[in-house]
Formats: structure tokens, C-alpha cells, sequence
């Protein structure tokens, strides 16, 4: 008997219905409980540039349905600012916020800026946060020094996926690597950044290796951030179709 594969999650960067879009989604309703009836989870990444209040996380988590799951992205003053060093008093505010999610905090994903390479503080920055979060974490460096079978199995320790990333800086980079539970697709738009669309091939075979992960038993997790003009929203519905259709013909 085949195993039964593991859980996809589609979604955009953002719960914004753009207006190329506006036709696929119910009138009524929060632009988020809008979003929520479509897709089945969704990046959080106002938190990188300014924190929510906690009560703000719990109606959020209120508006979506029960399996809904919700990416947020560690405040810039964690990654960018102290640049993962002696953050432990602002990983405990945001921890306080975030975790208002309650069980649809899906994943904390980690963004760190090009000028950051790897280093020992990176080592104590995981260890504090799996200290404080026990739940899924996807880290995306941008520094050709976080990809090395030495970082690679530092994120295996501790339990830290790597992002897929589009466009990556180097072949790695565009498919996942460390803790191999999750891989998490970040599409940002490529040849132009967070404009271009993708190609419904292109799309074709991202569901094809979405499909082989899952079988493999990894949650598989696809974020669509070419924004700008609204693509990322018509890719995701394009990428949730063909999952429907080969769903359906396997039944």
C-alpha cells in the first residue's frame, strides 16, 4: 500500500486580493477570510518590518479555517539590525506575540540579509530560538557561505529547513536543504524581481517536485512573493489547480 503523502501548503506572500485576481474569490467578507476560503496558508512578513500586537495575531487566527496555516517572518531587527547577535530579550517579545496564533503558526521563517555569512552566533541564535519555539523553522540566507555540508548539518541539529529560493544566488539555493521534515518553495519572481510571472511549465514541474517531496514524507510548503502586480496570486491559484486535478486522479 502506497503511503499517503505528506501536507502541501499553497499560498502568496500576503493575503492582499489583487484586481487580476478579484474574480477567483468570494465578495464577502475580510480580505483575509477571503484569502483563507482559497488558500491553505500564507506568509506573514509585516512582522519583519514592525511587531503586531498579540491580540491582533488571535483575530487573525479567528478568520481562517481550522487547518489554515500562517509563515511569519522574524522581525529585521533580529536578522538585519542585530544581525542574530544578543537578541534574546526581542526573541522573547515576538514569541509572545506570535505564539497568539495558537496552532496555526504554521513555520518562523528566517530571512538574512547578503552581507551576513554564517558564523559561530548563528549557532547560539538556534539554540536560543529552539530554546523558546519548538515548531517548524525555515531559514533563508543569501550568502554563498550558508551553503556547505557543515551548515547543512548544523541545520539538521537543529531541526532548521532551508528555503528553495527563486531567483537563488547559486544551484543550491533553489532547492531545499538542511532539516529535510519540510521544504519550502520561496518564489520571489524571476527574471524580474517580485514582478515576472511563471510560466505554466515551470509550474508544472514545481508541482511535480512539491508532489515527489511530499511522497518522501517532507511537508511541502510553496510561497509565491512576485507580488507586485498581482502574479503571485493567479501562479498560486495555477499551482493549486494542478494539485487539485492530480488529487482528483489518484482517487
Amino acid at each position: 500500500m502506497d503511503s499517503k503523502p505528506a501536507e502541501t501548503l499553497i499560498g502568496c506572500a500576503g493575503w492582499a486580493i489583487p484586481p487580476v485576481a478579484r474574480h477567483e474569490f468570494a465578495t464577502k467578507g475580510s480580505s483575509l477570510q477571503r484569502y483563507a476560503a482559497r488558500f491553505s496558508a500564507v506568509e506573514i512578513n509585516s512582522s519583519f518590518y514592525r511587531p503586531h500586537e498579540p491580540t491582533t495575531y488571535a483575530r487573525w487566527a479567528s478568520d481562517v479555517p481550522p487547518s489554515f496555516k500562517f509563515a511569519v517572518k522574524v522581525p529585521k531587527t533580529i536578522t538585519h539590525i542585530r544581525r542574530l547577535v544578543d537578541v534574546e530579550t526581542l526573541l522573547e517579545e515576538f514569541m509572545s506575540q506570535v505564539t497568539c496564533l495558537g496552532n496555526k503558526l504554521g513555520c518562523l521563517l528566517v530571512q538574512l540579509p547578503p552581507t551576513l555569512g554564517y558564523s559561530v552566533a548563528a549557532n547560539a541564535f538556534f539554540l536560543g530560538l529552539r530554546c523558546r519555539f519548538a515548531g517548524l523553522v525555515v531559514l533563508e540566507p543569501r550568502n554563498h557561505e550558508w551553503f556547505t555540508p557543515l551548515v547543512d548539518s548544523v541545520l539538521i541539529a537543529n531541526r532548521i529547513s532551508r528555503v528553495a529560493a527563486d531567483p537563488g544566488i547559486q544551484a543550491s539555493a533553489c532547492e531545499p536543504g538542511g532539516w529535510r521534515g519540510l521544504a519550502y518553495y520561496r518564489l520571489h519572481g524571476s527574471p524580474r524581481l517580485y514582478f515576472s510571472s511563471y510560466s505554466l511549465p515551470y509550474i508544472i514541474s514545481l508541482r511535480q517536485k512539491l508532489h515527489a517531496l511530499s511522497l518522501a514524507g517532507a511537508m511541502t510548503w510553496c510561497t509565491f512573493d512576485n507580488t507586485a502586480l498581482g502574479e503571485a496570486t493567479l501562479n498560486a491559484l495555477s499551482l493549486q489547480r494542478l494539485s487539485f486535478d492530480e488529487r482528483a486522479g489518484s482517487e
